[in-house]
């Protein structure tokens, strides 16, 4: 039987929503070979020597075995047109990958096409932190693409564009 959160935990990600964040999907291949891939907005640059970057998991994700076995993934930060792949990404659906562009990486993981940036790693190490597991992954290969990046913020999608200063 599931129970809704403590009150005090809706305010709590309520003031969280104001940070804006941008919107990416995490790619693995499972031990069986099959494709998997999360929605996640918990992506942050950690070094540039080595480049290394995090991500985190809910410990409870039916994705989160694929991601331990592997011990590689892929981020694809998501351009602005790419809202449905955010939300097929973030659903239930058995098949995610079923019409969605995406080509083999350099490590074979699934990379998904016309994405602002992807960032192939290889996990250096995984923390486990209240209710989450953190990722941390050496970048082995990345590409970038000047394409307006997709945002989350304040429960609703977004987009970057940058400031007029001239006015300010």
């Amino acid at each position: 039987m599931k129970t809704s959160p403590p009150a005090h935990h809706l305010d709590i990600r309520k003031a969280l929503g104001n940070f804006g964040t941008g919107v990416t999907v995490v790619t693995t291949l499972a031990s069986d070979g099959r494709k998997v891939g999360v929605t996640a907005n918990s992506f942050n640059s950690v070094s540039l020597e080595p480049f290394i970057v995090l991500w985190s998991l809910l410990k409870t994700s039916p994705s989160l075995a694929a991601f331990d076995h592997c011990g590689r993934f892929v981020v694809n930060v998501l351009a602005v047109d790419q809202v449905e792949v955010s939300r097929r990404f973030a659903s239930s659906i058995s098949n995610k990958f079923e019409g969605i562009e995406h080509l083999g990486g350099l490590q074979g993981l699934p990379v998904i096409q016309d994405c602002a940036s992807t960032f192939e790693c290889v996990t250096t190490q995984r923390l486990d932190v209240g209710d989450h597991i953190l990722f941390l992954g050496e970048v082995v290969q990345f590409q970038s693409q000047t394409k307006p990046t997709l945002i989350f913020c304040q429960g609703q999608y977004a987009q970057s564009m940058p400031l007029d200063l001239s006015t300010v």
